[in-house]
């Protein structure tokens, strides 16, 4: 489903648009109400960086500047201001107040903490008594694996690609080597990551890789799609019981996207590695779980200075848990969301809603191409779906002069594999259950509740 409307008709779906930049601008002019009067940085905003900032904003990291100490601080006071209370910083868009909010390696401010960090701006961000500073922090550093400190180790199989040199100022270039995993015997994946090389992690624009098996023939064929990576991703966590089958003598096909417009200088001999935890080779998963690309329609025609929305509708024959939800969209998507329709008949009323019924479960109503995070829910809430369940899947796309991140606005807009176009799909990971388990973890689910 499509439709168009004008800009001077469009109601902004749920902050998106003018609705977020009035709000922004309300915001940043005037203190919010409840924050501490007097906070400093040595008490009150250090340690509010150390948790949620420095991982990016040290010297030789991703962020632009470091902020790590009070001096280095100081002269990004107003900006850090703005970036807090507009969300923008952390790089984690994910709406509050609606849907699903309990979510793992959730990078979102609370609201205390940003307050905090307004009351202090207000103040003339003062430092305080320096006696007062946290030690430092051990902040992980950008060569280290997303996920080590979840497994408690590095990963068990580490994949490379070929080396593959880039040209500063490029185009849109992609890489498709092919790499043997090496395992010889079939093995369950606990979890997986994507790590850019350091030079590279601002031109990869994604990073896919594909497990292709041989058949009865001796060739080579596609299995599923292993990870999906993009700015901003930690990785894929597969829940307990549940198994993301690596096959034995599988081979890593990659789709690696580069956009070398941002670099300064050649990169040599750029790699990208895919790391896999697994499970111990008795471990049975009895539940399989894959990530796919959970398509709306590609005939997209977004006409200059127009807002579209798209939508995407998607079932199970049998019931299932979404484990989480990417959506994915490049300059002109400005916002996506996730609902899920319950028949009348399947059993919703164990998740909270009635029959026939849809619920909102997640929104992004102020997408930033920049960073792709996937959303991991927590295992006690990942949306439960009965047979029939509809998932709803919703893009607005935005090309207006309103829209920040749009290059031209004059121009039609497509469906495309290039940065200026646009694409309509959301990651989604799913664990395929029987009834049996669905009906055990919604029994499960009651008994906590009551």
């Amino acid at each position: 489903m499509r439709c168009r409307i004008s800009p001077k008709e469009a109601s902004t779906p749920r902050g998106l648009g003018l609705g977020l930049a009035i709000a922004a601008l309300v915001l940043v002019t005037r203190p919010l109400e409840g924050a501490d009067p007097e906070p400093t940085f040595a008490r009150d905003v250090a340690p509010i960086l150390q948790q949620n900032c420095q991982v990016c904003h040290q010297p030789g990291s991703i962020g632009p500047m470091s902020l790590i100490t009070y001096e280095e601080v100081r002269p990004w006071a107003r900006v850090i201001r703005q970036q807090v209370i507009t969300r923008e910083m952390p790089p984690y868009h994910y709406d509050t107040g609606v849907g699903i909010q309990a979510l793992k390696h959730d990078r979102r401010l609370s609201q205390g903490e940003i307050e905090t960090i307004v009351a202090w701006v207000d103040a003339g961000a003062p430092l305080g008594d320096p006696a007062e500073l946290p030690p430092p922090a051990e902040v992980p550093s950008v060569h280290e694996w997303s996920l080590a400190g979840d497994m408690g180790r590095e990963p068990d199989v580490i994949i490379r690609t070929d080396p593959f040199d880039l040209q500063a100022g490029g185009q849109d270039t992609w890489w498709r080597p092919v790499t043997p995993v090496g395992i010889a015997e079939d093995r369950c994946i606990a979890a997986i990551a994507v790590r850019p090389s350091p030079g590279g992690r601002q031109v990869v624009h994604h990073a896919n890789s594909d497990i292709w098996i041989q058949n009865e023939e001796g060739e080579y064929e596609l299995f599923e799609r292993v990870s999906e990576y993009a700015l901003g991703k930690v990785g894929e966590i597969i829940p307990p019981g549940a198994c993301r089958r690596l096959p034995a003598n599988a081979q890593i096909r990659w789709d690696v996207h580069y956009f070398p417009g941002w670099l300064e200088e050649d990169l040599a001999g750029d790699q990208v590695e895919l790391g896999l935890w697994l499970h111990p080779a008795e471990y049975e998963g009895k539940f399989h779980q894959d990530l796919r690309a959970y398509s709306l329609p590609s005939d997209l025609d977004i006409a200059p200075n127009s807002i579209v929305m798209s939508q995407g509708f998607h079932s199970f024959d049998h019931p299932v848990r979404i484990d989480s939800w990417q959506p994915h969209g490049h300059l002109r998507l400005r916002g996506s969301s996730l609902e899920i329709y319950y028949p009348p008949e399947g059993g919703a009323e164990g998740v909270g809603v009635d029959a026939g019924r849809t619920e909102l479960v997640s929104m992004v109503s102020n997408w930033n191409a920049g960073w792709h995070t996937s959303h991991i829910y927590e295992d006690e809430v990942a949306p439960l779906l009965p047979a029939g369940a509809v998932m709803i899947l919703t893009h607005w796309y935005d090309n207006t002069a309103e829209n920040p991140m749009n290059p031209d606005p004059t121009q039609y807009v497509g469906w495309g594999s290039r940065t200026t176009d646009e694409m309509s799909h959301d990651w989604i990971a799913v664990t395929h259950l029987d009834d049996a388990e669905y009906q055990r973890l919604l029994a499960g689910r009651k008994a906590e509740d009551q």
